[in-house]
């Protein structure tokens, strides 16, 4: 029993290192946010429920300047006060800013945020067990190898979730009639907002913004064929 030791404390640590991280973002979002209550995109937003077959989709605007959209671990939706700017300033339209929306009730309804918790316990017993492996032939840089491995792992899993969820938001902008160009329209300007910083694109938790455009417009055109 002794032997696994190690296994189980990983397992535990980044259980309650999840629960703790969860709780923590729900109190601070919970505390730093209103509920959008913009016409036009309750408008859209009614669009999408319809679509959807529920009574309402619920959004809040999370006050920090930072340009993002989240999907929160409780299930709840936000776009942050910097998104919400682009808008009220026209920089973006409320096609556009629904299409943030959609993609992150994607998220919410493919079960990503909860998947994240199986995920994060898996990835830390992989890291345990391969930090043992690795300090019995490497012990000096056996940590940072495994660190390495896991990060790679962690960001193919963030990138397939990432495109999971533009397709479905995809699938819900057209079906809700608000159509594919505001989704391409919307990553082309996140594109021109923001760079990658010279990042390898194998390190990064978000695929790289021209293959998601192309995998968007490749669905587009298998749906109009």
């Amino acid at each position: 029993m002794l032997r696994y030791s190690p296994i189980l404390l990983a397992l535990l640590i980044g259980y309650l290192s999840y629960m703790f991280s969860a709780w923590k973002t729900k109190r601070d979002l919970s505390a730093n946010s209103t509920r959008l209550d913009d016409p036009a995109l309750l408008k859209l937003l009614r669009q999408m429920a319809q679509a959807l077959d529920i009574p309402k989709v619920h959004v809040f605007v999370y006050e920090i300047e930072q340009i993002n959209g989240l999907a929160a671990p409780d299930g709840r939706i936000f776009i942050t006060r910097g998104l919400l700017n682009k808008y009220k300033t026209g920089e973006i339209s409320a096609a556009e800013l629904a299409s943030v929306i959609s993609h992150e009730l994607g998220h919410i309804a493919l079960g990503h945020s909860r998947r994240r918790l199986i995920d994060f316990g898996g990835q830390n017993l992989m890291r345990a067990l391969l930090m043992g492996a690795f300090g019995r032939f490497v012990p000096v840089i056996g940590g940072y190898l495994a660190n390495f491995i896991i990060t790679l792992l962690a960001a193919s899993l963030s990138r397939k979730d990432e495109y999971e969820a533009d397709a479905y938001g995809a699938a819900l902008l057209l079906k809700s009639g608000i159509g594919l160009s505001a989704q391409i329209g919307m990553f082309r300007k996140l594109q021109s907002w923001g760079g990658r910083g010279g990042t390898p694109a194998w390190l990064m938790s978000h695929p790289d913004t021209k293959q998601r455009i192309a995998a968007i417009e490749k669905l587009k055109a298998s749906w109009e064929a």
